[in-house]
């Protein structure tokens, strides 16, 4: 009788099969060999024969027998994902400024300022595929990155810079008019600058470890050390847990030294800020330069976490330097982590400008292209004021300058800290107005009193009275400028404006684009972008095209 076997049993008989034949010749190899059992008392095995072949229909439908594999008892899991550590930046908060009736609030005054921080943070944040936070968006910070072509002061003018008043019609609301005021510092050669006692403040705590931090602040180093000059001298400061002075005063003309100096500097460690902070501003006044450029350059992410932390208390440590004449420029850099609002009040109150350094090229042009704006001072303390005409304007709002206000009282007290100017820079704001008789945004008092237009008021064509209160430098007691802004028989229409004047309104239409403004209504990217393309002549280093492709790159961001 034939017996049909299951494929798993011949699989498993097969496998003892080998097994015994192993064992059998391992013994054989071991031993003597074992005589044949008795006929009589070997065990009985049973006979397996094979199943007949299948046919080929069969094999088609019959599966091959599977060899079981064991599990291993544990089996770990799959790597989770690392999330990225959650973002400590922080920026200065603040709302967008209101309209104002001119009967009610109509003077305006604020504080200069040349910082270009905002915009190349926000360039940042677009080239990694976000929009930026509202908050990290300053309008005066976008427009005033830019270089404009404003007339200069003559040689033997009696301030040093010039001041112009611009009107043309709103691109957003063609009932509504855009008063742009222009400052032009007086320009400096690199050569004619005094000579300059410099401390490079760096931060080298671990969180500055990656590429875009301690490395770019090296390199930028590098490139302002090259523009030195044999009467300048440096100093390097660093700090993590502790503080160190890398480099005493050296003078510009030993590079090899300083760079050398440079090159020392690695991450590691707290960030123990306050200390390195008091460190280098005792170097600063122990080469201190009468007559001189003495000014402290802090490279950091501002992320500080040993000894004092209080940005209240490091601004005024920082002012006290100030009244002692040494300045202090922010240089910043870093993301996640980012203490952008320490950085910006450090600056401010230390007579010095912020930027942001994301990029070598942002490097070159802040230390290099712009070195004498930089580092050389004109005119302190720069404060604005203006007075609209209720007989001309009804209401107006200054758009951006929002943590630069300043009260109607504080413009004429010199004890007042405020922007300071440098060299061949240029500072531009804008207002936008609504004429007396178009319809407003606010409500009119019931009790107010405006003056007719058809009255004797010998100031009726007067649109504002500007003002301006800056200090030369090391001065106590400032200086005033005023003049009037009158009107013309009507308003310009914005494409016959300069290049210039279109291009800074084309900047602060996307810097309140970019904020969620409400106050320019349906006018976005593709309405600035094409702005900003007709008014980009001059483009010596190509911001302008950049900025052009940067509106372009949020719009498609937009969601």
């Amino acid at each position: 009788m034939t017996h049909t076997v299951s494929p798993r049993r011949l699989a498993l008989a097969l496998l003892i099969a080998l097994g015994l034949n192993g064992c059998g010749h391992q013994l054989n190899n071991q031993a003597p060999a074992a005589q044949p059992p008795d006929a009589a008392t070997a065990p009985k095995l049973e006979r397996i024969e094979a199943a007949p072949a299948p046919s080929p229909v069969a094999a088609k439908q019959v599966p091959m027998p599977r060899m079981a594999i064991s599990a291993p008892a544990y089996m770990p899991a799959p790597p989770r994902p690392i999330a990225p550590p959650p973002s400590t930046a922080q920026y200065p908060r603040f709302d967008d400024r209101p309209w104002q009736r001119v009967a009610e609030a109509p003077v305006s005054t604020f504080s200069a300022s040349v910082d270009t921080g905002s915009y190349a943070n926000v360039r940042r944040f677009l080239n990694r595929g976000a929009l930026p936070p509202r908050d990290a968006v300053r309008v005066e910070e976008l427009v005033n990155y830019f270089g404009y072509d404003y007339a200069a002061p003559a040689a033997n003018a009696a301030t040093p810079f010039a001041v112009d008043a611009r009107l043309v019609a709103s691109p957003w609301n063609a009932e509504r008019g855009l008063l742009r005021i222009a400052v032009k510092g007086q320009d400096l050669a690199k050569q004619s600058l005094p000579p300059a006692n410099l401390v490079f403040l760096v931060d080298v705590s671990g969180s500055m470890g990656p590429q875009d931090r301690l490395p770019l602040v090296r390199s930028a180093l590098h490139l302002l050390t090259n523009q030195l000059r044999a009467q300048d001298r440096v100093a390097i400061v660093s700090y993590a847990s502790g503080t160190r002075v890398v480099l005493e005063a050296t003078p510009g003309d030993r590079k090899d030294a300083i760079h050398a100096a440079i090159d020392t500097l690695n991450a590691g460690g707290g960030t123990y800020g306050e200390a390195g902070i008091r460190l280098a501003y005792a170097q600063a006044r122990a080469g201190f330069i009468g007559e001189g450029i003495n000014r402290v350059l802090l490279a950091t992410d501002g992320d500080l976490n040993i000894g004092v932390t209080s940005a209240d208390e490091l601004k005024t440590l920082v002012e006290g330097e100030r009244k002692r004449g040494v300045s202090l420029t922010a240089l910043g850099v870093g993301d996640s982590n980012y203490n952008e609002a320490l950085m910006k009040k450090l600056a401010d109150v230390g007579d010095g400008s912020y930027h942001y350094l994301d990029t070598l090229q942002e490097a070159h042009k802040v230390l290099v292209n712009e070195m004498t704006s930089t580092l050389a001072v004109i005119a302190q303390d720069l404060k604005l004021q203006i007075e609209f005409n209720p007989v001309l304007v009804q209401e107006y709002r200054l758009i951006g300058y929002e943590l630069n206000n300043l009260t109607r009282q504080q413009f004429n007290d010199d004890k007042v800290d405020a922007g300071d100017i440098g060299a061949g820079h240029t500072v531009t704001a804008l207002y936008e107005i609504i004429p007396t008789g178009a319809k407003g945004t606010v409500d009119p008092l019931r009790y107010g009193e405006v003056k007719d237009a058809k009255s004797a008021d010998p100031h009726a064509k007067e649109l504002a009275w500007l003002k301006l209160r800056y200090k030369q430098p090391g001065q106590a007691e400032s200086k005033l400028v005023q003049l009037p802004i009158t009107k013309a028989a009507a308003w310009p229409a914005l494409a016959k404006a300069d290049a210039d004047l279109r291009f800074a309104v084309a900047v602060a239409a996307w810097g309140q684009w970019l904020r969620g403004s409400t106050q320019i209504g349906d006018y976005g990217p593709a309405q600035i972008a094409a702005l900003a393309h007709d008014a980009r002549s001059g483009d010596r280093y190509g911001h302008r095209a950049e900025f052009e492709r940067l509106v372009e790159l949020s719009g498609s961001l937009k969601r």
